[in-house]
């Protein structure tokens, strides 16, 4: 039996100012969220790249192809019910944040991550005013508890939708420091997967690549450019 997939019902999509932000009407039907709340956009942009994707689907409908719509949604009703929830836990990646674990050996290893790393530790002590204490190793190393506090109070000014971006910005390249570093322009998106996988680039390098991980690399740093494009959009 063949797996049921949604078709296309809708000859337009077009978007129409609220009170509070703009929606998106497809053949006049506002579109909602899958559990049917109502798909409430903070600007104009965001709400017409969204009706872009709906209007470039074909006959069938194709989830992929709409990460802007997938991220709105995650934004309405995942993110917005447990905001604390989700702001604390992107926190707890400053105390253990990839940038701060080097590399004992090879001395190219250890100085690739000093060239691609420090400047960004350097930039966060001096922009955010929170310095980060790196290590060699393995071995945990502690994080001044006010300096955590702040990186906390930097995530939780964000609103949902910042939010719901600085999800994938952080958990995707396992970088809180990263994932701050493209909402505050210092990189963007592609530059920081490149120096989130500054190991696994050196072991390619030394031993081959794996078809298998290049592409799983690629749908990842796919969905981070999105997680970019959502965060701008949604600045207006």
């Amino acid at each position: 039996m063949s797996e049921w997939k949604a078709r296309r019902f809708w000859q337009a999509a077009s978007v129409r100012a609220l009170a509070r932000g703009w929606e998106v009407l497809l053949d006049e039907r506002p579109l909602r969220t899958p559990g049917k709340q109502p798909l409430t956009l903070p600007t104009r942009a965001l709400a017409d790249a969204i009706a872009q994707e709906w209007q470039a689907q074909t006959d069938l409908i194709d989830p992929n192809a709409m990460p802007l719509t997938r991220a709105a949604n995650s934004a309405i009703e995942k993110v917005m019910p447990q905001f604390h929830a989700v702001a604390m836990m992107l926190g707890e990646y400053g105390a253990t944040d990839l940038l701060c674990y080097r590399a004992e050996a090879p001395e190219a290893l250890i100085r690739a991550q000093a060239e691609g790393w420090d400047p960004l530790i350097d930039w966060l002590a001096t922009e955010l005013r929170a310095p980060l204490r790196i290590t060699h190793g393995v071995i945990p190393v502690d994080q001044d508890p006010a300096v955590l506090l702040k990186l906390q109070a930097e995530i939780a000014a964000l609103d949902a939708y910042g939010l719901t971006a600085l999800h994938d910005l952080v958990t995707l390249p396992g970088s809180l420091v990263l994932g701050l570093a493209v909402l505050r322009g210092r990189v963007d998106a592609q530059a920081a997967w490149r120096l989130s996988r500054i190991d696994e680039e050196f072991q390619a390098d030394r031993w081959g690549r794996d078809d298998e991980a290049d592409a799983a690399a690629e749908g990842r740093l796919a969905a981070m450019r999105a997680a970019e494009r959502f965060w701008k959009l949604s600045r207006g």
